[in-house]
């Protein structure tokens, strides 16, 4: 992912020692360099120290951000001493960018708490919060109340924001395509497109028909079309799928390439059945693997709210994210279970990927019209689960997240495939089953799950159950 941008307000207040205030910058913008964050902070010949603490402070700092609103991300307050609480507010709220706010306070030192080196941020650190919340602002906080930028805990409260602030900038502006109907026998994957739009994510339809139609124009032969292939036959071992079928799945990827391209798509749920195997004689999972490997996910059965799950996932992480069935019980094991689906997993998750056939479908379909399904199976490491879902009768839209571990355990099964285990895994399902949530969640092979409840509860209004979390 490219550089993010934050801008930096520097608190002050005129009776403590300024050199706080100058170590504070230095060591801020430090850190940034470090790990790659561009910032945007008041020169220090445009107010006292380059910090905000008067109201002629908070207009200029709030003009310079306003300047930059394509560029940042997010803002950072960091307090060295007591700070300006209203400065900080005032900027905020004469800025108006409306971006995810960390705010951090300097500890003091037990054996410099004189007038020359005392800070008073854990006091200011509250005032500042006490304002923002009068303001209507939203904010995150540190882990610890006071923490100093050196240390290993501020640089990870530091990358979890930039996290937060990839998933709010990243959803509030994005475009997701449906392609087809949901399968009617799929109430589940129903959704509201008026809450997601509420919310900053776009939804834009192409029928099937069309799908087909495009698909169907293009000559085997075309150059497009032999370009793509040569991408499908060397993403995945192929050996075993005719030929036909490969062609039959490039020119569906040609065709969803270019609409996604022409319409601004960042991502994509495709009604994978029945008519895709009736109509086309293909599955199109390959095509949807290929495509989130990209880091353009997409979905399965056109469960939208399930890729705005996907997306969020990638957008916290930087990694590629699936769509996942809760599926299998794990034998005895209370606390394992089988994620599975047909096999539109990207390749990231399966090291011993192939292209072959769906069984289940082919069972009422023809085994001959499901090529294109992947089978492998997701290696031991790191899991976080993800789903949103509209609650059209509330008029909100709700998630949940939470994280576990992929394992080695034996499984003897087709598809795409995995072993999970979840502290607790059975208070889990009851939460879902008794709160309505879908049988399908997103899943990312990385630990960021206190990002998505961040993300989604602070900044986006979204409830958020994080499993696993005492409160």
């Amino acid at each position: 992912m490219g550089a993010v941008t934050l801008g930096v307000i520097v608190g002050n207040r005129d009776f403590f020692p300024d050199v706080l205030v100058g170590e504070a910058r230095r060591e801020i913008l430090k850190l940034f360099t470090e790990l790659g964050i561009d910032a945007v902070i008041l020169d220090e010949r445009a107010a006292k120290l380059g910090a905000v603490e008067t109201w002629e402070h908070a207009k200029s700092c709030a003009e310079l951000f306003r300047a930059n609103r394509d560029r940042i991300a997010g803002v950072v307050v960091t307090l060295p001493n007591f700070g300006d609480e209203k400065g900080v507010a005032d900027t905020l709220k004469l800025a108006g960018l409306n971006v995810p706010v960390l705010v951090h306070a300097w500890p003091d030192d037990l054996d410099q708490l004189h007038v020359e080196r005392r800070r008073d941020a854990f006091c200011g650190k509250i005032s500042v919060c006490n304002n923002l919340l009068q303001y209507g602002i939203p904010f995150s906080l540190t882990e610890d109340h006071t923490i100093h930028p050196g240390a290993a805990e501020f640089r990870r409260d530091l990358q979890e924001f930039v996290a937060q602030c990839r998933v709010v900038g990243g959803l509030r502006r994005a475009r997701i395509g449906a392609v087809g109907a949901r399968p009617n026998a799929f109430n589940t994957t129903r959704y509201s497109e008026k809450l997601l739009q509420a919310a900053g994510v776009s939804v834009s339809t192409m029928d099937l028909s069309d799908l087909f139609g495009r698909a169907g124009r293009l000559s085997d032969g075309d150059a497009k079309v032999r370009a793509k292939l040569g991408d499908v036959t060397g993403y995945a071992a192929s050996a075993q799928v005719p030929g036909s079928a490969l062609v039959r799945m490039s020119k569906l990827a040609v065709v969803l390439d270019e609409w996604m391209d022409a319409n601004g798509l960042d991502a994509t749920a495709i009604q994978c059945w029945s008519s895709m195997q009736e109509n086309f004689g293909v599955n199109v999972c390959t095509v949807m693997s290929m495509m989130s490997e990209r880091l353009m996910p997409s979905a399965c059965e056109v469960d939208i709210a399930g890729v705005v799950a996907m997306y969020a996932l990638q957008l916290a992480s930087g990694r590629p994210s699936a769509l996942v069935d809760w599926n299998n019980n794990y034998g005895g094991d209370r606390n394992k279970c089988v994620f599975f689906h047909c096999g539109n997993w990207a390749k990231s998750f399966l090291p011993d990927v192939e292209i072959g056939t769906a069984p289940i479908l082919g069972s009422t379909l023809g085994v001959e019209n499901t090529y294109g399904a992947l089978a492998g199976r997701t290696p031991a490491g790191p899991v976080t689960f993800a789903r949103v879902s509209t609650d059209d009768v509330n008029g909100a839209v709700r998630a949940y997240t939470g994280e576990g571990r992929f394992t080695d355990d034996p499984l003897a099964t087709f598809g795409s495939r995995a072993v999970v285990e979840v502290p607790q895994l059975q208070k889990l399902m009851r939460y879902i089953c008794r709160n309505g949530f879908e049988h399908h969640a997103a899943m990312n092979a990385s630990n960021c799950a206190d990002v998505l409840k961040e993300a989604f509860e602070t900044y986006l209004g979204w409830p958020t159950h994080r499993h696993g979390a005492e409160s």
